[in-house]
């Protein structure tokens, strides 16, 4: 192994643990808590950390092998079951943000009518189409032998290796990418730009209102007056740097692996193996920073988490005190004996 692949495979073994430890840590806190649950949001969320962990335990340990040894790990049947995964999880994960989007766009555009617009019925219809929408491209792909494993990408993945197939398998390629990747990024910028109108339209508001207020207050002190205008400069910027962490995830980490499998189908352009593993690993890096982006940085989880923390410590100091007073109970017995 060069330096490269040794560093690579200590990415994939890195992006591997964290994305188990962060996916694991969001089911946690979908089973334990009843308020999450009871929200619509949470079938998206619960359907994407499904995808996340079991892209993480069944793709990635596969790929680390392949950096690692060089070649396809396992058998063929293997390689075709993982290769079948990685194409449905990837586009069902894709579609789940796109899902979780439009529950935004509903939820801030028309809150009125939100929960009669967003039901769980609604969800599971959501959810029963990107199912059936991630699943269709595998199963074409898998039924003309269009899965196996890729060198470029040491990874099992969709591949084709008969030349007289090429056409079909560049329209086939293309296709997928435009229904997968290009239809959730126009999605997720429509709704999270919609959004975004709608959050500046409201701070505004407020803005007008804290101006006229500190106008009125002429006695109030310096040092409020500044703290208010602190707040309104952070009010302003909040909707924009979610915004833009929904975006700017999504396409850093799936573009520039999307391009290089439109890039590949071209047979001018020679890409760096290298080069092919790292656009892989970005793909990967999504499935670690979903978890923060969508559910651990978001309060109700860090507080979901902090009670678990909590009462996990508080029952191993009830037991280790219940273990201290009956040695203590234990010393005194043999003393007066």
């Amino acid at each position: 192994m060069s330096i490269w692949e040794v560093i690579l495979a200590f990415v994939v073994v890195v992006l591997m643990l964290v994305a188990l430890l962060a996916n694991v840590l969001v089911l946690l806190c979908f089973l334990y808590s009843a308020d999450i649950r009871k929200q619509v949001p949470g079938l998206f969320i619960l359907n994407l950390t499904f995808c996340n962990l079991l892209m993480t335990v069944s793709n990635m340990p596969l790929t680390l092998a392949g950096i690692i040894y060089e070649s396809q790990p396992g058998g063929d049947q293997i390689c075709h079951v993982v290769g079948f995964l990685e194409t449905f999880l990837t586009t069902n994960s894709m579609l789940s943000m796109a899902a979780l989007s439009i529950d935004r766009w509903i939820a801030v555009v028309f809150p009125l009518s939100y929960h009669s617009k967003m039901r769980y019925r609604d969800a599971a219809l959501i959810l029963s189409y990107t199912w059936l929408h991630s699943v269709s491209f595998p199963i074409v792909a898998a039924s003309l032998s269009w899965v196996g494993f890729h060198h470029l990408y040491a990874s099992c993945t969709l591949y084709n290796k008969r030349p007289e197939d090429r056409t079909q398998f560049v329209i086939f390629t293309g296709v997928f990418h435009a229904l997968s990747f290009l239809l959730s990024l126009i999605v997720l910028c429509f709704t999270y730009l919609k959004v975004l109108k709608v959050a500046r339209f409201h701070c505004k508001r407020i803005d007008v209102i804290t101006m006229q207020t500190l106008v009125l207050l002429v006695d109030i002190h310096p040092s409020v007056r500044e703290r208010c205008l602190e707040e309104q400069k952070r009010r302003r910027q909040r909707a924009t740097k979610k915004i833009s962490t929904f975006i700017g995830t999504f396409i850093l980490c799936f573009a520039p692996y999307v391009i290089t499998r439109l890039v590949e189908l071209s047979s001018v352009v020679h890409i760096n193996s290298h080069w092919g593993i790292i656009s892989k690993c970005l793909a990967y890096s999504k499935v670690v920073s979903d978890p923060f982006v969508y559910s651990l940085l978001r309060h109700q989880y860090r507080k979901t988490w902090k009670d678990i923390i909590n009462k996990i410590l508080k029952r191993s100091s009830i037991n280790s005190s219940a273990l201290t007073s009956e040695s203590h109970n234990r010393n005194i017995l043999q003393l007066n004996e």
